[in-house]
């Protein structure tokens, strides 16, 4: 029989068929001991699993790669104990995410760590096909050649709606031609390798859980510090904001600017001048800078990123705030709550991801999060979706006039409704209209929710850990440590 589980931990159990989810457990364990492992003694009384149990396991799991030792613990008297830690590279995944107007793809390894990225421009009107085609290329950009079982798979990352059961999109605003396509299908297909599909702000979300929702990071939001955030705390902060072009947002600050505001709708952004065109309802769009040094002049996005603690795609870099501003510890790392978070994602769009319970919900029918088309305003402007006043052309149309700080209070507008419905415990924000401003864009949203909370706490406000691309590649990782 199972000993008691103590100290918090998920409790094992010793029954022959279901010894995958005792290894299953003893690999998130490990995964989120990090470098410096854990005991045998100390996973024993974490999983309620008997020690003898525990030995039997990590010996499997020592013969496959994934697990090595890490170092003893020092003697206080008998035979010192060996720590045991996950082998980050036994084992990768790939994560695509596939924008609008930008596609970026990642290696990831067992930790979590970017091992090697890339992005390029993307036109998602081409068509499916065609777009498919795209991701297969970035793949083999990112995978190294590695091949299954390396190779655990492919997490691609898409605009909702879709089912992710099945990896057909539904009719994505403004593209009704990939209404039905059976994306996991058709890249399962040409990758010969396991494909999840899934909407990106559930992705975002999963990253977020994956890179600091469940850990206790060094320091609570707000408390700031270069390097308070790091990859132990699964913090983040900024490292660098540009406010001009091209030059000033480059992988070496981990700046991304706005580049101006345009009046002349979507192409005023186009690749060649290396931006990228958000479209805003009625008047233009808005032109945001090329995102990255580096680059060849064929992607207009560099691919030599640094691994940790370096410049995103989005701008936003893993290490502190110098400005304490916004969060730098893990967004949990306060203590609260029970793993319930959004996450808001401002980019050519704008949708939610939610975490509840400690698990990404994605609705009975694979819909929730269509966070952009709530209706604010009955007699608001149009919106592509065909209604009216919604929650998307609003933000979009305050960016364009050049009114960040009115986008942020719209922006926390729709994340208090959200919060007075399923009263989470934190608000992610996410997306390059967010990277743009950061810190305008937390502070507004921060500023409504306080004003409108039920509650005498209202929930923290930060910036997501993790991109996209990150939380893709999570998807695929999440069965071998147990996550959903």
């Amino acid at each position: 029989m199972n000993r008691a589980n103590v100290d918090g931990g998920r409790g094992g159990v010793n029954l022959p068929a279901l010894r995958g989810h005792n290894e299953v457990l003893l690999l998130d364990l490990l995964r989120a001991a990090g470098p410096p492992g854990l005991g045998r003694a100390e996973l024993a009384a974490r999983t309620g699993l008997t020690p003898q149990a525990v030995s039997k396991i990590t010996a499997r799991l020592a013969a496959e790669g994934l697990v090595a030792e890490a170092g003893r613990d020092a003697s206080t008297g008998g035979k010192p104990r060996t720590r045991l830690r996950l082998v980050p590279g036994a084992r990768c995944a790939v994560g695509v995410h596939l924008d609008r107007d930008e596609l970026r793809a990642v290696r990831v390894d067992l930790a979590g760590g970017v091992v090697e990225q890339w992005s390029g421009l993307l036109d998602f009107g081409v068509g499916p096909e065609a777009v498919a085609e795209a991701a297969v290329r970035a793949v083999g950009r990112v995978s190294g050649g590695l091949e299954a079982p390396l190779l655990l798979g492919v997490g691609v990352a898409a605009p909702g709606p879709l089912d992710w059961r099945t990896g057909v999109l539904g009719r994505v605003t403004g593209f009704p031609e990939w209404e039905g396509y059976p994306l996991k299908e058709a890249l399962a297909g040409r990758l010969g390798v396991a494909v999840v599909v899934d909407k990106d702000t559930n992705a975002g979300v999963a990253a977020a859980g994956w890179g600091g929702l469940d850990g206790a990071g060094a320091s609570g939001p707000g408390s700031g510090g270069p390097g308070s955030g790091g990859p132990a705390s699964g913090g983040l902060g900024l490292a660098g904001l540009a406010s001009g072009g091209p030059g000033s947002g480059g992988a070496a600050s981990g700046g991304l600017g706005l580049a101006g505001l345009a009046s002349g709708g979507p192409g005023s952004g186009g690749a060649a001048s290396g931006g990228l065109g958000l479209a805003g309802a009625g008047s233009g769009g808005l032109g945001l800078a090329g995102l990255a040094s580096g680059g060849s002049a064929s992607d207009g996005l560099g691919s030599g990123w640094p691994r940790a603690g370096g410049a995103r795609s989005d701008g936003l870099a893993s290490e502190g705030s110098a400005s304490g501003e916004l969060g730098s510890g893990g967004p949990w790392s306060d203590g609260r709550g029970s793993g319930s978070a959004v996450y808001l994602h401002f980019g050519t769009g704008l949708g939610a991801g939610l975490r509840l319970g400690g698990a990404v919900y994605r609705g009975a029918r694979s819909g929730a999060g269509e966070f952009g088309h709530q209706v604010l305003r009955l007699d608001g402007p149009p919106c592509r979706c065909g209604g009216r006043g919604c929650l998307e052309v609003l933000c979009l149309e305050a960016v364009a006039r050049g009114d960040l700080a009115g986008a942020a209070r719209v922006l926390g507008e729709g994340a208090a409704n959200l919060v007075a419905l399923l009263d989470v415990d934190r608000v992610l924000l996410g997306g390059r209209v967010v990277a743009g401003a950061p810190e305008v864009f937390v502070r507004g949203v921060r500023e409504v929710l306080a004003a409108r909370a039920l509650t005498a706490e209202p929930p923290v406000v930060g910036l997501a850990p993790a991109g996209v691309a990150e939380g893709a590649a999570e998807l695929v990782l999440a069965p071998l440590f147990g996550r959903g």
